[in-house]
C-alpha cells in the first residue's frame, strides 16, 4: 500500500483522499439509524449526498432536514467540514496535535492541496486555518442560534443543532441546509441577522486562508498587501456589489415579486453572494428572470477565491483572463496590475482552467441532455454549472435525474471539488518531457 501511494502523484493523491471520504461517508450513510423512520434511501442517493457533502456542493436528491436522522445530519456535516477544509489540512493538525514530523512528501501534498506557491510555513498556516475556521463558526453558530431560540421559539437542543449546521454549512459553502421540504432559507427572506450571518459567513469561507493571513499580519494597510490579496479583495468587491445591482433591477417583477424594498435589497445581496458556490437560497430560484438566471449561472462558474472552501474557476483566474485580454488589446509588452508584472505561466493556466471547466460543463449539458432530453435545456444548463462550481442551487432537476444524469453531476461535483486541472492530471500518467522540441510555425489567430 505504501509502494502504491509512494507512485502517486500529489494531485492523484489529493483525489484519492476526496474518493476514500466519499466511500466513507456513503458507508456511513447506509446505516439504518442514518435515516429517519419510516424512511429509506438507495445506494445512489448515499453516493450522491455524500459527494455532495464531501465536495461541499450541496445537491441533493433526498431532503436533508427530513429523510436523514440527526445521525445521518452528523455524518454530512463531518463530510462538510472535511471537505471544506481539506482533508490534508485536517491530517496536517493531527501532526501538530501529536508533535509528530512531516516529511517533504507530506508538505508538498499539503501545499499542492491548498494551492500554496511553497512548502515553508505551512503549519502556522494550518493553524491559522484552525483558529479562523473555530472563532468565525463558532460566533455565526452563536448568533444563530440565539436567533431560532428567541425569534422563533425553537427548543434550545434544535436551536444549536440548527445554529451549528447552518453555521458550518454556509462557511464551508457547502450550501446544505435542515430546515425541510427543499425550502432552503425562502421562509427567512425578510429576516435580516439569518441572512445577514449566512452572507457574512459565505463571504469569509470564499475569501481565502492565504488573504486571512495577510490580513491578520497586515492589518488594513492596503498598500503592503500582495497582489494576490490585492486582486482577491479587488474583484470580491467586484462581484458582490454590481450583481447585486442588477438583481435588484432585474428581479424586481420576478423572483422579488412578492418582496418589499428592503427585503428586496437584502434578497440582491443573497442572490449576489450565494451562487459563488454557497447554494443557499432565500428567494425561489426557479423565478429567476432571464437576467438573472444569466448572471447566476456566470457567478456559479467563477466562484470564490483560491485556498479557500469555494469552488469554480476562480476570482483570480478571472482577473487573470480580463487583464491579459486588455493588455494583448493594448499591445502591452506584458500583463499586468497594481504596478505588478503577472507571470506567463499564471496566464496560461489561468486559460486551461478556463478551457477545462467550460468544456466540463458543455460535455456535462450534452450528456444529460443526451440521457433525458425531456429535461428542460435551461434547467440543465443551471444544475451542470452548478455541480461544476459546487454550488447545490437548483431549480428542482436534481430530483427528475436518472440514473446516468446523476452519475454525470457526481463527477462534476467531484471534479470541481477537486480542481478541474487536478482532476485531469489525476486520470493521467505523468509523462517525460520530449528531449527534442517541436519547430515553431506561424498560424492566424481571430
Amino acid at each position: 500500500m505504501k509502494r502504491f501511494i509512494r507512485n502517486l502523484s500529489h494531485v492523484q493523491i489529493i483525489a484519492l483522499g476526496f474518493a476514500i471520504l466519499i466511500l466513507v461517508g456513503t458507508g456511513l450513510l447506509m446505516l439504518p439509524f442514518s435515516v429517519t423512520e419510516g424512511q429509506s434511501v438507495t445506494l445512489l442517493d448515499a453516493v450522491f449526498t455524500a459527494t455532495s457533502a464531501s465536495c461541499v456542493t450541496g445537491l441533493i436528491t433526498v431532503d436533508t432536514g427530513t429523510v436523514w436522522s440527526p445521525f445521518g445530519q452528523g455524518v454530512i456535516l463531518f463530510l462538510i467540514q472535511i471537505g471544506g477544509l481539506g482533508f490534508m489540512t485536517i491530517a496536517t493538525l493531527f501532526y501538530i496535535a501529536f508533535r509528530k514530523k512531516m516529511g517533504l512528501r507530506q508538505k508538498e501534498v499539503m501545499s499542492e492541496s491548498i494551492n500554496s506557491s511553497g512548502i515553508g510555513g505551512l503549519f502556522k498556516m494550518a493553524r491559522t486555518i484552525f483558529a479562523g475556521t473555530l472563532i468565525f463558526e463558532g460566533i455565526g453558530a452563536l448568533i444563530l442560534t440565539l436567533r431560532f431560540y428567541f425569534r422563533y421559539g425553537f427548543p434550545l437542543g434544535k436551536a444549536l443543532w440548527f445554529g451549528i449546521f447552518h453555521a458550518v454549512s454556509s462557511f464551508c459553502n457547502a450550501g446544505f441546509d435542515i430546515n425541510g421540504n427543499f425550502a432552503s432559507f425562502s421562509d427567512y427572506h425578510s429576516d435580516w441577522i439569518i441572512c445577514s450571518v449566512l452572507i457574512v459567513m459565505i463571504l469569509l469561507g470564499g475569501l481565502g486562508f492565504f488573504v486571512w493571513a495577510e490580513i491578520r499580519q497586515k492589518g488594513f494597510h492596503l498598500r503592503r498587501y500582495n497582489l494576490h490579496t490585492k486582486i482577491v479583495l479587488s474583484m470580491s468587491c467586484i462581484l458582490v456589489f454590481i450583481p447585486a445591482v442588477l438583481f435588484f433591477i432585474l428581479e424586481a417583477d420576478a423572483s422579488h415579486n412578492d418582496l418589499g424594498f428592503f427585503d428586496s435589497i437584502l434578497a440582491s445581496l443573497f442572490d449576489a453572494v450565494s451562487p459563488r458556490t454557497a447554494g443557499m437560497n432565500i428567494t425561489d430560484t426557479a423565478s429567476l428572470s432571464n437576467g438573472g438566471f444569466l448572471i447566476t449561472i456566470i457567478l456559479m462558474f467563477i466562484g470564490g477565491n483560491p485556498s479557500s472552501t469555494a469552488g469554480g474557476i476562480k476570482t483570480t483566474t478571472l482577473a487573470v483572463l480580463v487583464l491579459f485580454a486588455v493588455s494583448t488589446v493594448r499591445k502591452s509588452r506584458y500583463t499586468g496590475v497594481f504596478g505588478k508584472r503577472i507571470r506567463q505561466e499564471d496566464v496560461h493556466k489561468a486559460l486551461c482552467v478556463f478551457f477545462v471547466n467550460l468544456s466540463l460543463v458543455i460535455l456535462g449539458v450534452f450528456s444529460i441532455c443526451a440521457t433525458q432530453p425531456s429535461l428542460p435545456l435551461r434547467d440543465v444548463i443551471f444544475e451542470v454549472f452548478s455541480a461544476m462550481g459546487t454550488v447545490g442551487m437548483s431549480f428542482g432537476t436534481t430530483r427528475e435525474l436518472g440514473l446516468l444524469s446523476k452519475i454525470v453531476i457526481i463527477i462534476l461535483m467531484y471534479a470541481g471539488r477537486v480542481g478541474s486541472i487536478s482532476f485531469g492530471s489525476a486520470l493521467m500518467e505523468k509523462k517525460a518531457p520530449p528531449p527534442v522540441m517541436a519547430p515553431y510555425e506561424n498560424i492566424t489567430i481571430g
